[in-house]
């Protein structure tokens, strides 16, 4: 007991210093202020706009105005993600925050002005549009911040917990002035936040990633990389499936809960409020609990804990139907989805490349946000044929059905990133300037090969297709038949045939028994190019090799 007591305090301390840093940081700081203003100024944006579209259109103009920017968000969300790989992501931000202060300027003046309707549900779909631009964008920009895989857990946290407090303080404040004023001083209002963010991104350092090649490919070809990428990347399938499940039922959640709260627990108006605080609340309590993952290893079983927690707090309110239970079941869940939310975003950075990490997040927020759609959409149809507490209780029941026939795969993610291979990398001059997200994502793609004594590697002329490092044994580097240099336990061999898209230019041969880890062609040029130090300290080796062979090519 005493030992697990020491180890809680000795994590919390890890935590609590993970995030000193990232309020240390000062570009990391900056970010998450920024967000502050982003996501606070939406969600209360949203309370204006709904009554807004119930003034003009009842219950028709809400749905249209959530169909609206749902799923145009859904379907324009992988061809604006590719701007956040073909350009610096800060200048991405920088575009969605003042664009979205400007249509929130035209909905102001259109409030006021009382021009049609249509003008501010159209203005409205173009912020949802933006939005979901600057999200994909900022968490692709995390791991180049970050200086160690703690600070990028607790950044993710920290990203979380703004979400939740903008998600409970957002409505309270947009609603407070919506009491007090009208709805153009609420979009006025909204209008500032932006500018507020837009100040604070702008202020960020550019960050050190060259620009990749453009390249002749069609806008379709662009749209569907980042799906492509979470096809290629078996983790990144298990985390999307089930944070899709996670979503659907999020959706259905929206219809769920009014039903809950009129028809089933009889508890009014004011008792959908306290419901949906409650998952605000929970929110904040899983920020807390989500301050212990920091520094963990095992994100994954995380992940399915918070799906667990979700599918339950909604299942057993259809168990059992009483106000004060389903108050504190709608907390569980909040709780739940704060540790899905952190425990994702970080495996997804660890997971897939820099290069196409933008258009990864933007291929997810499609499935994402259509997926809440879809539940939306299916749970009148579920309510209907088998009745609301039925419903609650199916819907809950899918997450915990689905985690458990993926739990396996899900245990096996974290065992994919091993400590000394990432300490291996990073020993390396070529990897030492990676942020640490990127890291692990290499660690986890390294292969084994053992080589016998005497046998080659690769010849002379070869095609270059890996990078290798030598874990165990010695491998000695050869052109023409003459011995230039041994390649020793840690060192590595094969990056100029990568780099400089030419043949191998030597031959290695295993001197002895040798166990190499090889790091396949894409992985390498994706990780080294598209960072600029990276790129540099490449350069100097390759440099330092023809300089110390007197202009003989090697490797």
């Amino acid at each position: 007991m005493l030992s697990a007591m020491g180890q809680l305090r000795s994590r919390l301390s890890e935590s609590g210093s993970a995030f000193q840093d990232v309020f240390r940081n000062p570009e990391l700081r900056k970010l998450q202020l920024a967000f502050v203003g982003s996501i606070t100024g939406e969600w209360g944006f949203m309370v204006a706009l709904l009554v807004y579209a119930d003034k003009h259109g009842g219950a028709s103009g809400v749905s249209l105005i959530l169909v609206l920017r749902w799923f145009s968000a859904a379907l324009t969300a992988p061809w604006r993600a590719y701007l956040a790989d073909r350009f610096r992501r800060e200048r991405v931000m920088l575009a969605a925050d003042v664009s979205r202060a400007v249509a929130m300027a035209i909905m102001t003046v259109a409030a006021y002005s009382g021009w049609p309707s249509a003008v501010i549900y159209a203005a409205a779909t173009f912020v949802a549009v933006a939005s979901k631009t600057f999200r994909p964008a900022q968490a692709a920009l995390l791991p180049a911040l970050a200086r160690s895989p703690e600070e990028l857990t607790a950044a993710n946290v920290s990203s979380s917990a703004i979400e939740s407090v903008g998600a409970f303080v957002g409505p309270a404040l947009g609603g407070l002035l919506l009491a007090a004023t009208n709805t153009g001083t609420v979009f006025a209002a909204t209008c500032a936040t932006l500018v507020w963010s837009a100040v604070l991104v702008s202020r960020l350092r550019p960050s050190e990633r060259p620009l990749p090649p453009v390249e002749r490919r069609s806008a379709f070809a662009e749209a569907v990389a980042g799906f492509r990428a979470l096809g290629g990347e078996p983790d990144a399938r298990v985390i999307v499936s089930l944070y899709a499940c996670q979503t659907f039922v999020a959706g259905a959640l929206r219809v769920l809960m009014v039903v809950t709260a009129l028809d089933l627990l009889g508890i009014g108006n004011s008792g959908l409020g306290f419901l949906n605080s409650a998952i605000g609340v929970g929110g904040l309590i899983g920020v807390v609990a989500a301050f212990a993952l920091v520094g963990r290893k095992r994100l994954a079983n995380d992940f399915g804990f918070g799906l667990l927690l979700m599918g339950l707090g909604l299942g057993l309110i259809g168990v059992w139907p009483r106000p004060v239970a389903a108050i504190v079941l709608m907390g569980v869940m909040g709780l739940g989805n704060t540790l899905v939310d952190v425990s994702a975003v970080t495996l997804m950075q660890r997971a897939v490349r820099d290069d196409v990490l933008g258009r990864v997040f933007g291929a997810l927020e499609s499935l994402l946000v259509a997926n809440l759609g879809f539940g939306a959409l299916l749970a009148p149809v579920l309510i209907h044929a088998i009745g609301i507490r039925a419903s609650l209780i199916v819907s809950g029941a899918l997450l915990p059905v689905v985690t458990a026939l993926l739990w396996r795969r899900l245990l096996r993610i974290d065992e994919r990133v091993p400590t000394e291979r990432v300490e291996l990398l990073g020993a390396n001059s070529i990897f030492a300037p990676l942020p640490p997200a990127t890291l692990e994502h290499l660690a986890a793609k390294l292969m084994d090969r053992r080589v016998s004594a005497g046998d080659l590697v690769f010849r002379q002329g070869d095609p270059g297709d890996r990078f290798y490092i030598v874990e165990n044994g010695r491998v000695e580097i050869s052109i023409d038949g003459d011995k230039v240099a041994d390649a020793w336990p840690g060192e590595a061999f094969g990056e100029i045939a990568l780099l400089k898209d030419v043949p191998r230019t030597a031959t290695a041969t295993a001197l002895e028994d040798t166990k190499l880890l090889a790091l396949e062609r894409d992985e390498f040029i994706g990780a080294v190019t598209g960072h600029a130090p990276s790129r540099e300290a490449a350069d100097a080796v390759i440099g330092a090799r023809l300089g110390s062979l007197s202009g003989v090519a090697t490797v």
